[in-house]
């Protein structure tokens, strides 16, 4: 039986194609016969190139260059079906998740039936945090005025106004769906924040308001706050400058101000009282200032002491009216206070290391290397030392900015509260001196008084979580630092690396090195009397981390802290789980039960022998067949010349450069995680989403231990997860796309080795789940994928033909083709939603 979503595209759809725009009146037509043509040969084994022109040739008068103009034609058309399908799945199914995986907050209540374990509940709720950090990598694209139309055309589905439809049907026909140039990192940030502006303000307000009314007892303003990247991540961005950093600030408190006043002005519509009305007209006023000029600073606490008092004279003396709506936006002040989102600052240790460098050469402590000083001397130098920075004039420009930025951080803070910008975060941390360079900046560049950063390392490769335990311990027994996390209320953030982590060691074994770092980081804090908190780089697919959030985190178990969930939202991810209110809820709500959960049923315990016993085996099978992948001679080869890897920096979609340096030979570690998963994506092989999976499994069998991993698939819902997002990524690959490489004398052994190890992992995860086919119990995302591949392979098989003439065809048409690859790059990832 047809699903509702399906049901209702197909309507759609049909209205769409006969669409007649720019004298395309001919190509809708022919797309579902395109499907179904390219469908039935990519089974046979042929190549794209073999197929489209075949198409082409028996199925359309177009002769020469015209075959050009077909292919642009059809991409966007799928690139807009693709919108479309977006539209109606947001519509019929608003939270685009299984609904059997899900418990509200409310129902986690109902199954608490003594007044002790309640009350206990409820004290973890008034206590729990949870932050959604907006990053904005580059994979989502989406021009504000088709994020505008995908609305409009939200609402109308839900009505069946078909007249309305129809019209934004063909806007959406004419409108352009990617940018004329790279969007700077201030583009991004602004589009960020009109998501801020347009959904989360209204989302998290009304969920307080919500809990409040289940639970009058609820109090807790940090149950839900946002994180934010755009303009203060500058790892790998040589775009992102201080200067922009402090404007992204300032257009957070000024974009939230304008939430306020909308707020204000309609409090002032109702509070039309003689003693109170003065004073609401004169708050909205000053909150108007502070909407256009950024030096006109109005505090959340201004604005609560005032509102405060407007409610004591209603109390008095206008018989309580309009109190709720009073207290629901002192509520939305105590969550967003004066800085919507918390601005993060991100850079790279490498970076960190040229500025130390260049400071000490200046002040005379070296020549040219800290190589050149003992650890006893440098750490003291860190730590206790002052050494003056001036401006400076004659560095490199990422390190004068560096230090720029550092120094300006406490002026963040005097406008947007402390809150508002307090943690810096250090990428491909591995020492010490990763986190100490930067206490070392902030000691010679901020007032002692206004150091109030947390110092955050992100340990991203195998090594560098292997090394973390180590690392932080030292940290700890250096006393200037050990006082440093003493005035930050002994809570220690510490990052793992979830895309880079997965690149540099395989999916399993990535996973399984992050969990177990977060138990051995969490044991080793609590010997310090320091809080860990963890904060997590998750991505959309599995690959980067991504998947179920809700399992994720419902799974971690007994041996890792509970009480705050802190995760970034990125790319597709964003608009996918976070473009609508009721998206935004019923995610947020996700994140709270798994952490409830958690701490309601901490019913399996990771550190039994037996258990750890048969995941350690497994993440090191698993690593040994992937260290043979990535070390394989035709590997980068593969990548390179049969992916769309050379075209992401191409495709308008990001500020930032797909790759760390500047060297001109690909290098693995230098490869950015999400131009490497994004690229196996396109290819719709999901390669580090599972490789290596299958072939431990199977040598376990081998071994005897098939009934143990059945157990652990049934029993430990880590371990579940794991292997739930490892099908996830099975179930979007497509490997009969690619299946003419066999027939490719350069990489026909290397492609048999990739299919055989795909085969092999879907049947091994089949067997020791019981399941009958991948995802067999998540029926709605599995019709969801099943549908966006089938919308989006003329996109792909375009695509692929482009790849196929590029690598074939010598020069001519050579910028032909690959403007069709850029292009086709875009509908490709928004039909996948979380493919980087």
């Amino acid at each position: 039986m047809q699903n509702p979503v399906d049901k209702k595209y197909q309507i759609y759809n049909s209205m769409f194609l006969n669409l007649d725009y720019q004298g395309s009146e001919t190509v809708g037509h022919l797309i579902p016969l395109l499907s179904s043509y390219a469908k039935k040969h990519l089974a046979e084994a042929k190549s794209p190139v073999e197929i489209l022109d075949s198409f082409i040739e028996t199925h359309t008068d177009l002769i020469g260059d015209d075959k050009f103009g077909f292919m642009f034609k059809v991409i966007q058309y799928v690139e807009r079906q693709v919108v479309l399908f977006d539209s109606v799945e947001d519509a019929v199914l608003p939270n685009n998740e299984d609904g059997e995986s899900f418990l509200s907050i409310k129902g986690l209540f109902s199954t608490v039936t003594k007044d002790e374990k309640r009350n206990a509940l409820m004290d973890k709720l008034n206590s729990f945090k949870s932050r959604i950090v907006l990053t904005a990598h580059p994979t989502q694209f989406y021009r504000p005025a088709v994020l505008d139309i995908i609305a409009k055309l939200r609402k109308h589905i839900n009505r069946d106004n078909l007249d309305k439809i129809d019209r934004l049907l063909h806007q959406l026909g004419l409108t352009s769906l990617v940018n004329s140039h790279n969007p700077t990192p201030y583009d991004e940030a602004m589009n960020i924040i009109h998501l801020c502006r347009t959904y989360f303000y209204d989302a998290i307000g009304e969920f307080h308001s919500t809990l409040k009314k289940q639970f009058p007892e609820f109090d807790n303003p940090k149950l839900i706050t946002l994180g934010f990247w755009p303009c203060g991540d500058r790892d790998g961005n040589p775009y992102v400058t201080h200067k922009t950093t402090m404007d992204v600030a300032d257009a957070l408190r000024t974009n939230l101000m304008k939430c306020y006043y909308n707020d204000l002005k309609d409090l002032s519509t109702k509070l039309t009282f003689k003693k109170v009305e003065p004073m609401i007209n004169g708050l909205r006023d000053d909150v108007y200032k502070a909407m256009f000029d950024s030096n006109h600073i109005v505090s959340h606490r201004q604005i609560i002491n005032v509102l405060k008092e407007v409610k004591t004279k209603i109390e008095q003396n206008y018989e309580r009216l309009y109190l709720n709506e009073i207290d629901d936006l002192i509520t939305r002040l105590r969550i967003f206070r004066s800085h919507f989102a918390a601005l993060d600052i991100r850079q790279d240790h490498n970076i960190h290391n040229q500025t130390i460098e260049y400071v000490l050469k200046k002040a005379g402590k070296i020549e040219k290397s800290v190589t050149e000083l003992s650890d006893e001397v440098l750490i003291k130098i860190l730590t206790e030392e002052y050494i003056d920075i001036p401006k400076p004039k004659d560095a490199d420009p990422l390190v004068a900015d560096t230090i720029e930025n550092i120094r300006q951080l406490p002026q963040i803070q005097s406008k947007n509260g402390e809150r508002g910008c307090h943690r810096y975060i250090i990428s491909n941390s591995d020492s010490i001196y990763s986190v100490l360079y930067v206490f070392g900046l902030m000691r010679w560049l901020i007032p002692e008084k206004d150091m109030n950063f947390d110092i955050i390392p992100l340990f991203e490769t195998m090594e560098g979580m292997k090394e973390s335990e180590r690392v932080m311990e030292q940290l700890f027994n250096i006393k200037p630092y050990r006082e440093h996390v003493k005035r930050r209320v002994d809570r220690q953030t510490i990052m793992l690396g979830f895309s880079d982590g997965t690149k540099d060691g395989g999916y399993m074994n990535a996973n399984w090195a992050i969990h177990k770092a977060k138990e051995t980081l969490t044991a080793m804090c609590s010997k310090h009397d320091i809080e860990a908190i963890f904060f997590d780089g998750r991505g959309g697919p599995p690959a980067r981390g991504g998947g179920k959030t809700h399992q994720f985190y419902a799974s971690q178990g007994s041996n890792i802290p509970n009480n705050e969930i802190q995760l970034t939202i990125q790319g597709q991810t964003i608009t996918s789980r976070y473009g609508t209110k009721p998206k935004i809820k019923f995610n947020a709500e996700q994140i709270i039960t798994s952490g409830l959960t958690s701490y309601l049923k901490p019913d399996y315990d990771l550190m039994k022998h037996e258990v750890r016993s048969v995941i350690e085996q497994l993440s090191l099978k698993s690593y040994n067949k992937y260290l043979e992948l990535k070390t394989h001679d035709k590997f980068l080869p593969y990548l390179e010349k049969m992916s769309t890897l050379r075209y992401y920096s191409a495709a308008k979609i990001g500020s930032r450069p797909t790759k760390r340096g500047s060297d001109k030979k690909l290098t693995l570690n230098d490869l950015r995680a999400i131009s490497y998963v994004g690229s196996w994506s396109m290819l719709k092989q999901n390669i580090p989403g599972y490789y290596g999976l299958g072939t431990a499994i199977s040598e376990m069998i081998e071994e005897g231990k098939e009934e143990e991993l059945k157990r652990l698939y049934r029993d430990v819902p880590f371990f579940k997860t794991l292997m739930n997002n490892a099908m996830m990524s099975l179930a979007k690959s497509y490997f009969e796309l690619t299946s003419y490489t066999k027939r490719n004398k350069e990489f026909k052994n290397f492609w048999l080795m990739l299919h055989d190890e795909y085969q092999l992992t879907k049947t091994m995860l089949l067997k020791i789940s019981g399941l009958d086919s991948l995802m067999q119990e998540e029926p709605t995302s599995r019709q969801s994928i099943a549908s966006r591949e089938k919308i989006v392979l003329p996109l792909l098989l375009i695509q692929n033909y482009a790849l196929q003439k590029l690598a074939t065809s010598g020069t001519k048409h050579r910028e032909t083709y690959e403007k069709l690859v850029v292009r086709a790059l875009y509908g490709n990832i928004n039909a996948s939603r979380n493919s980087a």
